[in-house]
């Protein structure tokens, strides 16, 4: 891969990975309600799915979205569904020390969660068809290029993460008052649903 193709693809990836989207604002939140260090996991499974998701478009699973349209269309139905089922969650999460005991079983994502909701996330699924329609270079250079755009990835892209992760953790703080969290998991599952419109 020559240099300046390099620079493109670990600006692309920068990017796609930095800018808001349906991980980044799961992220602050978790980070805000979680701390940092809980949602290390959630962050590791992100990793995980785009480099999955990146490996199954070189492997030839973006070309079924080419010959059969209705794939992809029902794969972003099923991505705005879920989506929107998770900005409800996250405006509806407990505020409360009382309301965090009773709701048992809610937590951050654990790493295969992350990693599963990739497979729904419509952000996702165009940042690797387009890094591989992009970036990936046909014949004997196919699978260097194709590590390079998965290694590129995961290496530029978990830190970007982690900063969406860091500031909901430094939001602790302002966040002591039932009211304040109330108003940030309003706010936080808003703009959840609104990553809708950058997607669309």
């Amino acid at each position: 891969m020559e240099i300046s193709l390099f620079v493109a693809l670990c600006s692309f990836a920068f990017v796609s990975t930095v800018t808001p989207g349906p991980n980044n604002m799961m992220l602050l939140a978790s980070g805000a309600q979680f701390g940092y260090t809980k949602t290390l996991p959630h962050m590791l499974g992100i990793v995980i799915g785009v480099a999955g998701l990146m490996i199954s478009t070189l492997l030839g699973l973006g070309a079924l979205f080419v010959l059969f349209p209705l794939l992809y269309t029902l794969l972003k139905v099923l991505g705005i569904a879920y989506l929107l089922w998770l900005a409800f969650k996250i405006a509806t999460a407990p505020v409360s020390e009382l309301e965090e005991s009773k709701a048992s079983g809610r937590g951050p994502l654990k790493w295969w969660e992350g990693a599963l909701f990739q497979l729904v996330n419509p952000k996702a699924w165009m940042m690797a068809l387009a890094s591989v329609g992009t970036f990936s270079i046909p014949g004997e250079h196919y699978f260097y290029s194709g590590l390079a755009i998965v290694l590129a990835f995961a290496i530029i892209g978990f830190p970007c993460i982690s900063l969406w992760a860091a500031a909901g953790a430094k939001l602790r703080l302002w966040l002591s008052s039932p009211a304040r969290r109330k108003q940030f998991n309003l706010t936080m599952g808003a703009a959840t649903a609104a990553t809708l419109f950058l997607i669309l």
